[in-house]
């Protein structure tokens, strides 16, 4: 299956909607839940979205 890049101005447009204001990747969420910060973090489901739904 062949990924579309996203269309630039809409991709500006989300992010200025994101709380944080920008995007991340799948390697900063599995590097946060590797880590001991998430050591307290049991049977949760976490919203990865930078603050959309917030």
């Amino acid at each position: 299956m062949q990924r579309v890049p996203p269309d630039p101005e809409m991709l500006t447009g989300l992010v200025s909607s994101l709380a944080i204001q920008r995007v991340s990747g799948p390697a900063e969420v599995i590097a946060f839940l590797a880590s001991p910060a998430a050591s307290y973090i049991t049977g949760a489901v976490l919203d990865s979205n930078g603050g959309y739904t917030a």
